[in-house]
């Protein structure tokens, strides 16, 4: 018997899918994501900027903004370039072993994300519940500490993803309905039971994302309670005020996840599938653009600083002019 070595089995590619039926308007599509991955690349960086050279931003609040910072940063470099790539360059293709790359580090940073929001709820709910002792429980180190254990947090239950994946044989059609990679997508591919892969995806998220939630509520029925038996209305308004910045970036986070996406996988049949990739996009890529937006205009110190630098570059300008 005579066998004939035709090399190693071509690789499994797969292929990234963007808005059906909008093919001959991709490059139009592009340009909000292009606007997206700078303003996040940009306005995250300035306020980790303005946090780095300000001393008196040296506080356990604007540690944790400036996790949040880092955090929206690398899930716009996880995301948006792969999307860029096919909506610029019909780069559809992508191996499988940059896919698991990619959902580790999309599904980490979204986890480490959920945990800073706990983070800056935990630290509001001390500022405002117990005020005398908040420069002693929430010192720099400590706080250095709870950020460390959130990403240690995040990459560690997000590890396993992709060796769970990778001992799978992939048959399947290759097609993904987004065009980036996720576990929940990637794992329906392979040919051979996924019943531990969605069971731990199940379990990982309640313990993260869903707890993370919880906690984050209880801390504000805290927060509420304390403020409203506060005496004076005007310290109330003045305490509440302080967590806008921070209930905006909840809701940016928390909303499209839990409230637009559980919708549309209920109407599933009745969706278009241009709503939930739509859904999908916002879900992933406004948090790190709106946050940096949010905190600018609702931080007094972050807005006020902002607008130092703009005054010093004008008043800079015209004496370069004279």
């Amino acid at each position: 018997e005579i066998l004939f070595n035709l090399g190693p089995p071509p690789q499994f590619m797969l292929l990234l899918t963007g808005i059906p039926g909008q093919e001959n308007v991709y490059l139009w599509i592009s340009v909000p994501f292009c606007l997206m991955y700078i303003i996040s690349i940009v306005g995250n960086s300035v306020i980790l900027f303005i946090i780095k050279i300000d001393s008196s931003l040296h506080e356990p609040m604007y540690i944790f903004l400036s996790m949040l910072g880092v955090t929206d940063i690398g899930i716009s470099i996880a995301s948006i370039p792969t999307i860029l790539g096919m909506y610029l360059f019909n780069c559809r293709e992508i191996s499988l072993n940059a896919c698991f790359a990619q959902l580790f580090f999309i599904h980490s940073l979204q986890c480490i994300e959920s945990s800073v929001l706990l983070l800056m709820a935990f630290d509001r709910y001390v500022a405002i519940c117990n005020p005398l002792r908040y420069a002693s429980i929430l010192t720099l180190p400590i706080a250095a500490k709870m950020g460390l254990v959130c990403v240690l947090r995040g990459m560690a239950a997000m590890f396993p993803l992709p060796f769970l994946l990778k001992r799978f044989q992939y048959c399947r059609a290759n097609v993904l309905s987004h065009s980036y990679c996720l576990h929940q997508e990637v794992m329906k591919m392979a040919c051979l039971d996924i019943t531990v892969n969605s069971i731990y995806g199940l379990f990982i998220t309640l313990v993260t994302v869903g707890l993370d939630s919880l906690l984050i509520l209880l801390s504000y029925v805290m927060i509420l309670k304390t403020a409203l038996t506060v005496a004076s209305h005007a310290e109330c308004l003045r305490a509440l005020n302080t967590c806008v910045s921070h209930l905006c970036a909840i809701l940016i986070f928390y909303t499209p996840e839990i409230g637009f996406l559980s919708m549309i996988h209920r109407f599933k049949k009745k969706a278009l599938p241009q709503s939930e990739i739509l859904l999908s996009y916002l879900h992933l890529l406004f948090p790190p653009v709106l946050n940096p937006i949010v905190y600018s205009i609702k931080t007094k110190e972050i807005r006020k600083r902002i607008m130092n630098i703009f005054k010093n570059y004008s008043t800079n300008r015209l004496q370069w002019g004279h």
